[in-house]
């Protein structure tokens, strides 16, 4: 049983700690409030974050939680999935190479193409838009498989939402024949094609961009943001009285 504990989660504590993260093929998560607490019941998820190379603290909430744990790992800030995408990018930009988009559909890949080509204009960059489906085939998986090998990129962004991306990234790793670092961004596709806009960057400091997602979608998102975070706060509770997640 993987049961999922702040307290001893590999958590990259700052941006800059982003930058001694070793070369070569790592796989990187993001974690916030809605993904500990969906990982809290399901073991398939809790495992894939635990046992993936490094997390990412994508959340105020996660921040804080960490310190008041003393947690193995303490960031001191929140970094969130667009400001991996932004330094993992930058970098290889500086470089050249191939970046490999896996996840969403064909109209956002084709928009990521086009603002790429602009902004990051030493990168050649390839995709490919899985079924939508809940769950993927044994066909579908090897497609997916192909695609990215065949590519061999010197980067790697899966982006299906969690918590199918992170348990899609874990379970086949090993079928991953990159020498890269992939990270798993779900939404960071939709931010940075355009179809879906991020708070304003006062929010964002401020550790708010939940209440402005919450704002602009009040009926898909109440029951993840307001039932979530009482749970959050629970389930942060159940940690602190019982330090042992076998408890």
């Amino acid at each position: 049983m993987h049961m999922i504990s702040l307290r001893t989660l590999k958590i990259v504590e700052s941006m800059g700690a982003l930058a001694t993260i070793p070369a070569g093929k790592v796989l990187i998560n993001t974690i916030n409030a809605h993904s500990y607490n969906t990982a809290r019941n399901d073991e398939a998820f809790a495992e894939a974050l635990q046992k993936g190379d490094y997390l990412v603290p994508d959340g105020m909430s996660i921040v804080k939680a960490c310190n008041l744990l003393k947690a193995v790992g303490r960031p001191e800030e929140r970094i969130a999935g667009w400001d991996l995408f932004i330094f993992e990018m930058e970098r290889l930009n500086e470089r050249g190479g191939t970046c490999f988009f896996l996840g969403s559909s064909e109209a956002v890949l084709s928009r990521i193409k086009e603002r790429c080509a602009v902004d990051y204009p030493a990168i050649v960059v390839e995709s490919y838009s899985p079924p939508y489906k809940p769950e993927f085939s044994d066909e579908d998986n090897q497609a997916m498989i192909q695609a990215v090998n065949s590519a061999d990129p010197d980067l790697l962004w899966i982006g299906m939402t969690a918590p199918k991306q992170e348990k899609w990234a874990f379970l086949h790793w090993k079928d991953l024949d990159v020498h890269c670092h992939c990270g798993t961004i779900g939404a960071v596709f939709d931010f940075y094609a355009g179809t879906v806009s991020r708070a304003p960057e006062w929010m964002q400091k401020a550790g708010l961009e939940w209440l402005y997602r919450l704002l602009k979608e009040p009926r898909r998102m109440w029951r993840r943001y307001i039932v979530g975070n009482m749970k959050f706060l629970w389930n942060i509770i159940s940690e602190i009285t019982h330090p042992n997640p076998a408890d």
